[in-house]
């Protein structure tokens, strides 16, 4: 039986929520089929059994055991681009329903903690930190326009003298503060969602990877040992889609993303490294993403290759070696933990709805999926049930298609890559 990956996040997983599920071995015949048991996933098994669907949900390996259990818990409500850079995209009244809708998201978030009573060490706060005087100015227009435009009380410019005091980091000189979005623990968060699914009447089966489903209506899902025939499909397996479903492989590529977990630090420690307990991220193309966790060790997030299922030797030591840039107090931090997973990014980081006849999926949010992606179970429930008001302004969102599809799409997303890693060593 497939076990979750050696984590900070596995190893505080709340007690008794860490348990291991049947594998589908029958034939079942409901309403919904979820494919995923990841955020989009979940989320969206939840929300159809809330509105009276008969729902399972097949997971490959466990509850949470992707990307959903592993990321950097960031939860922001800022969409991927900035407004401004909608704006030219989608025009004005997109934009602004991208924005109200990644709002939503980070309240849909929140209110799943409250109502199932979620243990996962929510706190407020987001910093996106700049690092030269350009940055800072283009920072401060950023925020000016979105008070202005947009109504975003909440959000704050930071001046170089307040992001010292800040941020302990000789690196940043200003930035940007969201003080709605905050940061938790993804591990738990997915673990809560699914003992609520399973409570609303969810049935859950780990260990069972998909192995194919037909495009008839019912469509019936088969695993290795079981079949699910149902009405609707849900997909909703982002990084880890593999060969499963190639009319939508081609609009994303899996990249691996790596963090660590230092010993506990002091609380003095931690009140110079990030004074308010806020998550930060940085401006770079390969970003750097870190926040304290709820036991005083400071979780840092960067580095990524893109060769699927190839992890460093030494994970520990490739993200050290980043946080060290930001953070040389930190040198003589012990590394407790070292991790890594796979996201999925599109060609120019929109997220990608659709629907296919009965199959309705959400993938590639790019590196931003915390609580977009936990919102779009949410928007693909609502569309199954008729009302496709929020899917659709996602779904008609333009998110073309790497060049040569999944055979090509490699080795340009590569040098691309490459070269944007490359310039980061400037800043």
């Amino acid at each position: 039986m497939s076990q979750y990956p050696d984590s900070y996040y596995f190893a505080t997983a709340n007690e008794g929520h860490v348990k291991e599920r049947p594998q589908l071995r029958e034939s079942l015949r409901v309403d919904v089929c979820v494919i995923g048991g990841g955020y989009t996933g979940v989320n969206a098994a939840l929300a159809l059994r809330e509105k009276g669907y008969s729902v399972v949900l097949l997971e490959a390996e466990r509850m949470g055991w992707g990307a959903s259990g592993r990321n950097g818990g960031h939860a922001g409500g800022d969409p991927r681009h900035g407004v401004e850079e909608l704006e030219a995209m989608y025009g004005k009244d997109d934009a602004r329903r991208h924005f109200d809708l990644n709002a939503a998201a980070l309240q849909y978030v929140k209110d799943r903690i409250a109502k199932h009573e979620i243990d996962c060490d929510f706190s407020p706060g987001i910093i996106h930190a700049t690092f030269n005087a350009k940055e800072t100015e283009e920072a401060r227009h950023e925020v000016d326009y979105l008070r202005a435009n947009y109504g975003a009380s909440h959000i704050s410019f930071i001046s170089p003298e307040e992001m010292s005091d800040r941020v302990g980091s000789p690196c940043y000189h200003g930035g940007v503060r969201d003080a709605d979005s905050g940061h938790l623990h993804p591990l738990n968060f997915a673990l809560g969602l699914a003992e609520a699914a399973e409570k609303a009447g969810v049935q859950i089966f780990e260990n069972s990877r998909v192995l194919s489903y037909d495009r008839k209506s019912p469509t019936t899902v088969k695993t290795e040992h079981g079949e699910v025939v149902a009405d609707k499909v849900v997909l909703g397996a982002n990084g880890y889609l593999g060969k499963l479903e190639p009319r939508v492989a081609g609009k994303i590529m899996p990249i691996n993303n790596y963090m660590l977990a230092t010993e506990p630090l002091s609380d003095e420690m931690c009140r110079e490294l990030i004074r308010e307990n806020e998550a930060v991220s940085d401006t770079l193309f390969v970003v750097n993403y870190f926040r304290l966790s709820a036991d005083n060790r400071m979780l840092f997030g960067g580095g990524e290759n893109y060769i699927p299922g190839k992890f460093p030797s030494d994970i520990k030591g490739y993200v050290r070696k980043r946080m060290l840039r930001i953070y040389p107090q930190l040198a003589d931090a012990k590394i407790d933990y070292g991790w890594g997973g796979t996201l999925a990014v599109t060609m120019n980081r929109m997220v990608h709805f659709g629907r296919l006849d009965n199959l309705y999926y959400a993938q590639g949010y790019s590196g931003h999926g915390l609580v977009l992606s936990s919102f779009a179970g949410q928007l693909i429930a609502d569309a199954i049930d008729g009302d496709d008001t929020g899917f659709d302004v996602f779904a008609r969102a333009n998110v073309p298609s790497f060049p040569g599809g999944t055979l090509l799409r490699w080795p340009g997303l590569v040098a691309g890559m490459l070269y944007y890693g490359f310039l980061d060593r400037f800043k």
